[in-house]
């Protein structure tokens, strides 16, 4: 019975939607006409018909009192299941309900009379009842509802089993036959979608990780002695401390840790890793916040560390989760555009054995080079991995997961990085993605690779009015939220001739790579000037597309540092000696520039940046004081009479911004000498 129910329900919805589609495709008649047209069908049909056939109500309760045979029976299920699809077929609004019920009472008292007289046990009745409501669900595929309705009308606890059994197995081949309810498939036909209401979004499975952690961690190295962590302890909020060892978590200390180790009568000279607690639980970056929260209380933690492997990344408390929390319910993180984040087309992995991470977005072939060479520099001294991003901008009609691009001459750049820094032994990994927007891509870059430095060329001019570095730039040194460094290469360096003086070009580059080693990668640079990889830099350079016929560290010599403030949080200071390594004979000049109103200014500052530099590089360090009005225009005056050959400025996130107002000393130097200007810009 619930076979028959599934089959027969599913083909009278199909049935109704074909009759619907022929009246309104092949027929097209106005309703008054189909209603009529249905009318005079059906009325001359039912006049042939016995008297019980004119009363629907009537009809039903008379299959259910189990006195109609198997000819009426059929007669009955037949003469509804076509009389009811020309009467729905007309478009009049009408019932499909009590059919349903008629249609399957009379198919359950048919089966039940077939049973009754082949095995002789059974009621037809119960046939009738159970019929009923399997043809009903297999129309509306809603068996629980099927199962209620003649649960109420019969009141016969006896009859749920039955019931139950054939209103599933009528759904599961109706399904089968033809899926979807017959009630979803008339609004269809009438331009009524219903789509299903999305569940409330689950904050702890919807986040992850990395989306809420602290990026920037105090951390503790594992040599540092009993006094010189509670020194720490005591200098800081916090109440336990990640250690790390090579930029790799080796452990965590706590205040428990330190009780723990006055009880045991360490000594204040006892080393960190004797008393800390080795192989912490930690969670990965791409655990869900409800992974967190789970083992923040069945380790009952109050904070764990975020790794990638073995590195240190961030650490998350549950204060961040409560934030994000309240974030959420109070709808602050919904507000506002999103822009459709970019998407990774290509990408290679070296291992992971750096202290850290650097970032350096690649667009213009001709200055790569040089900007490889000098984040190799960079990464060396601090023990970094490198990471090449190369971006395709896209309109933003398209999305950049289904945009078609071709990435040739991207890969080819890629590779030509990977052979420079090759050189250097460093793991440098690589990717590229599609965006709408450059800077936006690059911030993802940060968030998801956890960079903590990044590395950018600077044109040196501003690209929009009341920004202070141009577009790119700009957005990338307000918004990230690791270390950044803007470089801006001399003119000087830049081979400049129309096309034919191609020779003198190759010339002067020779003369530049014999002062490098033998094995130098600029040996494996293209040098026709034809070279596809030289046809046209991306979208958005920021630098000129002038041969860069300088790609090494070696023509920079002679160094100028503007000090102010304490020497101990010079970003600048920090970076100078993996600057200078690379020179042939550095010399580095420090300044001070105050105002004419000071009689006396303070050279203490200036004295021991001095003294910091000298016990790190192995050159000659000279120390300034210049008086003027302008700082820029001291700067550049300092620039051109010493002749230097790059200027290095460090600069807050602070005073960046009030550079709008008080003048934007970083372009004003850039604009005003012919040298190489580095803009450093620390941390969060």
């Amino acid at each position: 019975l619930g076979v028959l129910a599934g089959i027969f329900g599913a083909l009278f919805s199909k049935g109704i939607i074909a009759s619907l589609n022929f009246n309104k495709r092949t027929l097209k008649l106005s309703l008054p006409v189909r209603i009529a047209l249905a009318g005079i069908i059906c009325g001359s049909v039912i006049a042939f018909l016995p008297e019980n056939f004119r009363n629907n109500t009537g009809l039903r309760e008379f299959l259910l009192t189990g006195e109609a045979n198997a000819t009426t029976s059929l007669t009955a299920f037949t003469a509804h299941f076509f009389l009811t699809i020309i009467s729905a077929a007309s478009g009049a609004p009408g019932g499909l309900f009590s059919p349903s019920l008629v249609m399957g009472s009379a198919l359950g008292q048919l089966v039940g009379i077939l049973q009754a007289n082949s095995l002789g046990v059974g009621l037809p009745t119960t046939y009738a009842l159970a019929g009923m409501g399997a043809f009903f669900c297999a129309v509306s595929r809603a068996p629980i509802t099927a199962v209620v309705i003649v649960f109420e009308i019969t009141a016969d606890f006896k009859l749920v089993l039955p019931l139950m059994i054939c209103s599933v197995v009528a759904y599961l081949v109706a399904e089968k036959v033809d899926s979807g309810s017959l009630y979803d498939r008339l609004l269809e036909f009438n331009g009524i979608q219903l789509t299903k209401a999305k569940p409330a979004t689950d904050t702890l499975s919807d986040l992850i990780a990395a989306n809420v952690m602290q990026r920037r961690v105090e951390t503790l190295s594992s040599l540092l002695t009993l006094d010189e962590v509670m020194q720490a302890f005591s200098r800081s909020h916090h109440r336990g401390f990640p250690v790390v060892d090579g930029g790799k978590l080796v452990g965590i200390v706590s205040q428990t840790d330190l009780a723990n180790a006055s009880k045991r009568n360490f000594s204040g000279n006892s080393l960190l890793k004797e008393f800390m607690t080795p192989q912490p639980i930690t969670v990965k970056a791409t655990d869900t916040l409800s992974e967190v929260l789970y083992r923040l209380n069945n380790y009952h933690l109050s904070r764990l560390p975020v790794v990638e492997g073995r590195h240190l990344v961030g650490i998350i408390t549950r204060s961040d989760i409560i934030r994000v929390e309240s974030d959420r319910l109070s709808g602050e993180t919904t507000q506002g555009p999103h822009p459709e984040p970019s998407y990774v087309v290509y990408q290679t992995k070296a291992p992971q054995v750096g202290n850290g991470r650097l970032l350096v977005p690649l667009s213009n072939p001709q200055t790569a080079p040089a900007l490889l060479r000098l984040a190799a520099a960079i990464a060396r001294d601090r023990n970094y991995e490198l990471e090449c991003l190369q971006i395709i901008i896209v309109p933003r009609n398209s999305s950049p997961s289904e945009s078609a691009v071709r990435t040739t001459k991207s890969r080819r750049l890629l590779q030509q990085a990977e052979r420079i820094v090759r050189n250097w032994n460093l793991p440098v990994h690589t990717q590229i993605r599609v965006a709408h927007e450059v800077p936006h891509a690059i911030l993802e870059t940060i968030k998801e690779r956890h960079i903590d430095l990044i590395l950018m060329g600077w044109q040196g001019e501003l690209s929009t009015t009341g920004r202070i570095f141009g577009d790119v730039v700009d957005t990338v040194i307000r918004q990230a939220g690791c270390e950044v460094i803007l470089v801006k290469w001399s003119d000087k360096l830049l081979l400049k001739g129309k096309t034919g003086d191609w020779g003198q070009k190759a010339q002067v580059r020779g003369e530049v790579l014999r002062k490098e080693s033998a094995d130098s990668i600029d040996n494996n640079l293209p040098e026709n000037p034809e070279s596809q990889i030289a046809e046209s830099p991306a979208p958005y350079s920021n630098i000129h597309t002038e041969e860069l016929g300088l790609h090494t560290l070696m023509g920079l010599q002679r160094w100028l540092v503007p000090i102010r403030g304490s020497y101990k949080q010079a970003a600048a200071l920090r970076l100078l000696p993996a600057l200078v390594a690379a020179s042939e004979v550095p010399e580095i000049r420090l300044c001070q520039v105050y105002q004419p109103s000071v009689e006396l200014p303070d050279r203490v500052e200036l004295k021991q940046a001095a003294d910091f530099l000298k016990r790190r590089v192995s050159c000659e360090v000279v120390a300034t004081s210049v008086c003027a009005k302008s700082v820029s225009d001291a700067l550049i005056d300092l620039a051109q009479n010493d002749q230097c050959d790059a200027i290095v400025l460090g600069a807050s996130r602070e005073g960046m911004l009030k550079q709008v107002i008080q003048g934007n000393i970083p372009e004003a130097v850039a604009r005003g000498c012919d040298c190489t200007v580095i803009l450093v810009r620390s941390a969060n």
